[in-house]
C-alpha cells in the first residue's frame, strides 16, 4: 500500500471513529460503510482491484446495522442505514465499472443484497408479498448502478476486442506480405545460389553475373521487408486511435490513412515481377495482359491478383526449379477477371543445363496456396491448382468490380 493510500485510510478511520464518540454506537455499522467507501474512492485508481471485496464489506456491515445493532427497525436507525445504502451503491456502481470479475460477483451480490433488503425490519408483520415488493422497489436503483456501471465497461471490451481483432488481422496481413513477396525474391536468391555452384567452376562470368541478380534480388526483398514495416507502423498508429502525424505536425506517410493500401501493389506491376523472375531463375516468362483487366478490377481485386501471380511464380521456383517457361495470362469478359500461371515443367530445357533440387508439390509448404484460396474466395473468386499438361497451373477467377466493369 502506497504512502498516499495509507494516509486516506488512517483519515477514514479518525474520522469514523470521532463520529462514533459523538453520534453513540447505534450509526457505528452505518459509519463504517461510509469509510469503506470513502477509503476506496480515496485510493482510487490502485482500489479498483479490491473496490469489489470493499462493496461486500459495506454490504455485510450494512446487513449487520439492519438485522443485528442496535436501533434496527427505528426512525433514526433507519437514516443512518440510508445513508450507509448510498455508500453500498456508489461502491457497486464503481465495482461493476472496474472490479476484476470474481470479486464482482461475490462482494457486488453481497452488497446488492443488502441494499434489497435493509427496509425488511422497517416493515414487520407484512405478508410475503408485501415483502417481495419492498425487495423489489429496492431492485431498482440496484439496476441503475449495474447499468452506470457496466455501460462503459461494455463499451471498452468491446473495444478492447474490436483492438484485438485488428492486431490479429494486421499479423495475418504481415504474414502474407511476407509469405507473398519476401519469399518470392528470397527463393529467387536460391535459385540464383543453386545456378552458381554448378557454373562457377566452367563459367566464372556466369556466376559473377548470378551473384549481381543475387544481389538486385536481396535489394527487392530488404525493400519488401520496409514496406511491410511501413504498414505496420501505419496500422498500429491507426488502431491506437491517434491520428498517425509526426511529432511536427506535418503528417508525413502515417498522416494519410490511406498509406497502408496505396503500397500494396497490383496490376501496375506484374510486369516488373515476370521480367524479375524471368532475369534471376534463367526462366523465359511472358506475361499476357488483355487490354480492360486494369479498369475491370477494384483496388483489392488488383492486390488480389498481384498476390496470385507471386505465389504462382514462388511455386515454380520451389517446386519446378527446372522449368523452362512460364506464362501469365490475365484477361477479362466485362464480368469476371481470370488470372492464370502455367509452367512447363521443364519441357523444352536443354539438356546440357544443371538439374536444380526439386521439392516435390504437396511435400511440406503449401499454406500459401491454401492462403491464397481463402483470399479469392473471400474476394467472390474461384481458385484452383493442379498438373497441366508436362507442368502446373495456377488459376483463379475474380468477380470484375472495378469502375468499368459489366454488369452481369
Amino acid at each position: 500500500m502506497k504512502t498516499r493510500d495509507r494516509a486516506v485510510v488512517a483519515a477514514v478511520t479518525v474520522a469514523c471513529c470521532v463520529a462514533a464518540v459523538f453520534l453513540g454506537v447505534r450509526p457505528v455499522p452505518s459509519l463504517a460503510a461510509v469509510a469503506v467507501a470513502l477509503a476506496a474512492f480515496g485510493c482510487r485508481p490502485r482500489s479498483h482491484e479490491w473496490t469489489g471485496a470493499a462493496t461486500g464489506a459495506a454490504g455485510l456491515l450494512l446487513l449487520v446495522a439492519t438485522f443485528a445493532w442496535p436501533g434496527r427497525g427505528t426512525t433514526e436507525g433507519s437514516v443512518w442505514h440510508l445513508v450507509a445504502v448510498g455508500a453500498v451503491l456508489l461502491l457497486l456502481t464503481a465495482a461493476v465499472r472496474r472490479s476484476p470479475r470474481r470479486r464482482l460477483l461475490a462482494g457486488g451480490g453481497l452488497g446488492a443484497a443488502a441494499v434489497a433488503v435493509w427496509t425488511v425490519p422497517l416493515v414487520p408483520d407484512s405478508s410475503f408479498f408485501e415483502y417481495l415488493g419492498v425487495i423489489a422497489f429496492w431492485s431498482v436503483p440496484i439496476a441503475g448502478a449495474v447499468v452506470v456501471g457496466g455501460y462503459p465497461r461494455l463499451m471498452e471490451d468491446r473495444r478492447r476486442q474490436a483492438v484485438l481483432a485488428a492486431r490479429r488481422a494486421q499479423q495475418l496481413e504481415l504474414a502474407h506480405d511476407l509469405h507473398d513477396f519476401v519469399a518470392h525474391d528470397v527463393s529467387g536468391i536460391v535459385v540464383q545460389a543453386q545456378a552458381a555452384r554448378f557454373v562457377a567452376q566452367h563459367d566464372p562470368a556466369a556466376a559473377i553475373q548470378a551473384l549481381e541478380r543475387i544481389e538486385r534480388a536481396g535489394l527487392a526483398a530488404l525493400a519488401s521487408i520496409d514496406r511491410t514495416v511501413r504498414m505496420l507502423r501505419t496500422s498500429d498508429r491507426n488502431t491506437d486511435g491517434t491520428d498517425g502525424t509526426d511529432g511536427d505536425g506535418d503528417g508525413g506517410d502515417g498522416g494519410d490513412p490511406t498509406v497502408a493500401r496505396t503500397v500494396l501493389p497490383g496490376t501496375g506491376e506484374l510486369a516488373e515481377v515476370v521480367e524479375r523472375f524471368g532475369e534471376t531463375g534463367d526462366v523465359r516468362a511472358r506475361l499476357d495482359l488483355a487490354p480492360g483487366v486494369t479498369e475491370a478490377l477494384s483496388r483489392e481485386g488488383a492486390a488480389t491478383v498481384h498476390r496470385v501471380v507471386v505465389e504462382a511464380l514462388t511455386n515454380v521456383r520451389r517446386h519446378a526449379p527446372g522449368a523452362a517457361g512460364v506464362r501469365v495470362v490475365l484477361s477479362t469478359d466485362g464480368t469476371n477477371v481470370e488470372v492464370s500461371v502455367t509452367d512447363d515443367g521443364g519441357r523444352g530445357r536443354s539438356a546440357h543445363l544443371p538439374g536444380l533440387p526439386r521439392l516435390e508439390r504437396g511435400t511440406g509448404g503449401g499454406g500459401g496456396l491454401l492462403a491464397l484460396a481463402e483470399r479469392v474466395r473471400a474476394f467472390g473468386g474461384t481458385f484452383a491448382s493442379g498438373p497441366y499438361r508436362d507442368g502446373w497451373r495456377v488459376t483463379a477467377v475474380l468477380p470484375a468490380t472495378g469502375p468499368h466493369a459489366t454488369a452481369s
